[in-house]
């Protein structure tokens, strides 16, 4: 498949590099962030958790480019993030995909080619083949002619994601993509995700409250504190890939989603927000 192919083309793009960035809002007495710091490798899966309103969006949103910082500044490859968003190089993956229910999903997986900068016709034909190849990836092939009201919730967010990956991205930003699936769909949607990111080796930024979820996909976790959000600490996940449904079951896994849900526990932050 060409997602290979990209895979070792893309495998040295995608490097992150966050130096000093805030965030505050009104007159600067509501502090979203604390002025942190953190390279971010490229190839690499990248969680982010932490308590809930404490600041993960807010940091994905201005790694993207769709807010300002108050203070410092975002690359990714050694340019600006606003040079890669231009360019369509950061792909987002969000809690509700973006679907027109008039359109089919095979026309939804293309819909990025539908606005920003025009494509020529080469560039439309090329994305056309990838799009066949991600719903192939993502298991939805057979589905290609449907309607997003045929398909079940589950299946919308394989739309969401091979519409976030048709550009070719160096990187990738999801923002809680599964959080309003159950727990069955979000264990599956977890395995077609690691499948697609096995092909790709795509760099990823990935918002969740599920320890497990970030465990089983993740090559580092940034934990965040509560807001004004700073880096608390960085973990480093060494199971071996590729990752199944089997790795659940290894010691090392528990230990770590152990560790993670007892650092929780004793900083205080599963209380209600």
């Amino acid at each position: 498949m060409t997602t290979t192919t990209h895979a070792e083309e893309r495998l040295a793009t995608g490097h992150v590099s966050v130096e000093n960035i805030s965030k505050t809002y009104g007159d600067g007495s509501i502090r979203a962030l604390e002025p942190l710091s953190i390279d971010l490798p490229a190839g690499q899966f990248t969680s982010i958790i932490g308590p809930s309103g404490c600041g993960k969006t807010t940091f994905l949103k201005i790694v993207g480019d769709l807010i300002k910082p108050s203070g410092g500044q975002v690359s990714i490859d050694g340019a600006p993030a606003h040079t890669s968003r231009v360019a369509r190089r950061i792909g987002y993956a969000l809690q509700t995909p973006v679907l027109l229910p008039w359109k089919t999903v095979a026309d939804n997986v293309m819909l990025p080619y539908a606005v920003g900068r025009s494509s020529g016709r080469a560039e439309k034909s090329a994305a056309r083949e990838r799009a066949a190849e991600l719903l192939e990836v993502t298991g939805l092939q057979d589905f290609a002619q449907s309607l997003p009201a045929q398909l079940s919730v589950g299946m919308r967010a394989r739309v969401g994601l091979a519409q976030a990956l048709v550009h070719q991205p160096d990187l990738l930003l999801m923002d809680e993509p599964f959080a309003a699936l159950d727990e069955l769909t979000r264990a599956r949607m977890a395995l077609h995700l690691m499948k697609v990111w096995e092909q790709t080796r795509i760099s990823v930024l990935f918002v969740t409250h599920h320890i497990e979820e970030a465990v089983l996909l993740s090559n580092r976790i940034i934990v965040m504190s509560p807001r004004p959000a700073r880096i608390r600490k960085i973990v480093d996940v060494d199971l071996p890939r590729p990752r199944t449904i089997e790795t659940r079951r290894l010691p090392e896994f528990r230990r770590l989603t152990e560790a993670l849900l007892q650092d929780f526990y004793d900083h205080d932050e599963l209380g209600d927000d």
